[in-house]
Parts: structure tokens; C-alpha cells; sequence
């Protein structure tokens, strides 16, 4: 549930700040559960935090930029995870 202090967008304006489209935003959703989990409303509508925003542009840099793949991806997110 999404609370009202906290700076939410919606999964059409997520995608339009990161470049990426929607359905891959809901694929990513499933696949990097762990690192990428927005908020849902009580309608069941995703609510895209800053720290999600951050999260899908990271994930776009790993899988297009750098190349990895989806297993490699996880495992460098971890990784960073882990050194935090």
C-alpha cells in the first residue's frame, strides 16, 4: 500500500524517465523481485519510488550498457548490495 508521505509515480511516467517501456517494466518487476518493487495502491496500480526509479536505471545499465545477462545482473546487484 502505498503511504501518502512518500513521492510516488505512476509505471507510465516511471517509463518515460527511464526509457524504459512499460511491459519490460513489469518483466523486470518479476525477474529482480528482490531490487525492484514498487509500491502497489489499493487498486492494485504500481507506485514507482525514487529508490525504484534508481533501481530500473540500474538494471537498464547492467542488461544494455554492460551486457549482462539477467543471472549476471542479479548477481552484480547483490554484490553492490552486499558492499553497502
Amino acid at each position: 500500500m502505498v503511504t501518502e508521505n512518500k513521492q510516488t509515480i505512476s509505471i507510465s511516467a516511471a517509463s518515460q524517465i527511464t526509457g524504459v517501456e512499460i511491459h519490460t517494466l513489469r518483466y523486470w518487476e518479476k525477474e529482480f523481485e528482490p531490487f525492484l518493487y514498487p509500491e502497489r495502491t489499493d487498486g492494485g496500480q504500481r507506485r514507482y519510488r525514487p529508490e525504484d526509479v534508481r533501481a530500473v536505471l540500474m538494471i537498464k545499465r547492467l542488461l544494455r550498457d554492460e551486457m549482462f545477462s539477467i543471472a549476471g545482473a542479479k548477481r552484480r546487484l547483490e554484490a553492490l548490495q552486499e558492499a553497502a
